[in-house]
């Protein structure tokens, strides 16, 4: 009895103990299949296997790359790459980096609204393939990258513009490493960069069409294309026909004509910006800003085709300004047309006419005043004796409608310098009848003066009746 008993007991335990077991398969299978293998990335993560080759990227001789990699929010595309396919970075060292990377290029890849130009550049140096010195070089063919650019590989160990200095720097189960000289630069990037620099905003150029002029003469190098009737000018009248600056630019097509063929209120701001971005002429900015008539009529004058030469005195010399030459009513305006030439003048072409002519006589907004220009120390001088500038800073601004000329001292209008106004004819012939009949009266009172003399000395000697003209 008890036999049959423990029997069935030992059946009993035998079968609990194969339920248990499968259960514990069961459960350890279903574990393995929902956690993720050790080292491998999670879905949202950005963590990576402790031995891949993003992990070198991170040593202490790419840290500025890696640094880079981090800013532009790529480890996860790189982390995916990784995962699908080995892949080769071409990666510049720090010092490199430090050496070749212009700082403006550097603040201009680092700003936000730059990130998509960033992520471009750091892609350009990935591949996604394995591409090891050990293996056979590949030879003068196009390789794309993960930017969506191809990269040229070329004998002796050359990558774009750049040769491999370090090959096999770095050799890891899931990709290569490979140190190279410089930074390569997409002409996608270089294009965006030329575009969004700092004076990227400066929207002012040579009128479209403008035919190319010789700098060394100022005249055209080519005969105008036909220009039909009504159009725009292709470029300032003044490059054109001055011979010398004696000739004054003409206005195209002419003030008061309703026809704005150039848009010269942008103009003139973009000439402000660019006093600001320049620096040293900050005060000359802030005047011309304040004064907005004065921008309004620069703006209006450029838009009705004129041309005008700035000469901007920097800030030292606005600093020696004294209250006593600011204080009078419409001083500042004075002083700001006193310094705009109606001419088109580069530093080339105001130096030529020095050096040629010796003293020229430039007019100004100012009228009828002249600033006098001569050649002195290989420059240009403007003005005479104390009040005289040198041009320090040429060429800040030139655009084809507006030059920005800087000097270094402010300018004003000479004492003995006499105003001549023209006088018509009508006046001219009054004025010298009116001359002669003065010298007419002159004439007879001198002429009576000496008959009353004759005639007392004729009644002293008892003959003053003889004469009729002394009754």
């Amino acid at each position: 009895m008890v036999a049959p008993l423990m029997g069935g007991a030992a059946t009993l335990l035998f079968f609990l103990v194969v339920v248990s077991s499968s259960a514990l398969q069961t459960v350890s299978e279903g574990s393995a299949a929902t956690l993720p293998a050790a080292g491998a990335s999670s879905p949202g993560g950005v963590q990576i296997n402790s031995n891949s080759v993003l992990v070198a990227l991170l040593d202490s001789h790419y840290t500025a790359l890696g640094e880079l990699v981090e800013k532009a929010l790529l480890l996860p595309s790189l982390e995916a790459a990784v995962g699908r396919h080995n892949i080769t970075i071409f990666a510049p060292r720090n010092e490199a980096l430090d050496r070749d990377l212009d700082p403006d290029f550097k603040n201009f890849l680092l700003e936000p609204r730059n990130l998509r130009s960033l992520q471009t550049l750091l892609l350009f140096h990935v591949l996604p393939l394995r591409i090891t010195a050990s293996d056979a070089w590949p030879r003068s063919i196009h390789h794309p990258t993960l930017a969506g650019d191809r990269i040229h590989l070329a004998d002796g160990h050359k990558v774009g513009l750049a040769a491999v200095v370090h090959p096999d720097a770095v050799v890891r189960p899931d990709g290569v490493i490979h140190g190279i000289e410089r930074l390569l630069v997409p002409r996608s990037v270089q294009e965006d960069f030329n575009r969004r620099r700092s004076l990227a905003a400066i929207s002012a150029v040579l009128p479209t069409g403008a035919p190319e002029v010789d700098p060394r003469t100022h005249r055209l190098k080519k005969p105008a294309p036909p220009v039909p009737p009504g159009a725009p000018p292709v470029l300032p009248i003044y490059d054109a026909l001055a011979p010398g600056p004696s000739l004054a630019p003409a206005p195209a097509p002419g003030p008061g004509s309703g026809k704005h063929w150039f848009d010269g209120e942008s103009q003139v701001k973009d000439f402000i910006q660019t006093l600001l971005l320049y620096g040293g002429y900050n005060e000359f900015a802030d005047i011309l800003v304040n004064l907005t008539s004065l921008a309004t009529e620069m703006g209006r004058l450029v838009s009705e085709g004129y041309v005008l030469t700035v000469l901007a005195p920097s800030d030292d010399a606005m600093s020696r300004l004294t209250a006593d030459q600011l204080s009078e009513p419409g001083a500042p305006e004075a002083i700001m047309y006193y310094h705009l030439i109606p001419e088109y003048q580069t530093e080339e072409s105001m130096y030529n006419a020095v050096r040629r002519f010796g003293k020229v006589r430039y007019d100004t907004l100012r009228l009828p005043h002249k600033v006098v220009a001569r050649e002195a120390d290989g420059s240009v001088k403007f003005g005479t004796g104390e009040g005289s500038a040198y041009l320090f800073d040429p060429d800040i601004y030139t655009d084809g409608r507006i030059s920005v000329q800087g000097i270094d001292a402010v300018l004003f209008p000479s004492d003995e310098e006499v105003p001549t106004v023209p006088v018509s004819p009508a006046a001219r012939k009054a004025e010298i009848a009116q001359v002669k009949s003065k010298a007419k009266l002159k004439d007879k009172l001198r002429r009576g003066k000496l008959l009353e003399i004759g005639c007392n000395l004729l009644d002293a000697l008892g003959h003053r009746s003889r004469f009729s003209t002394c009754q």
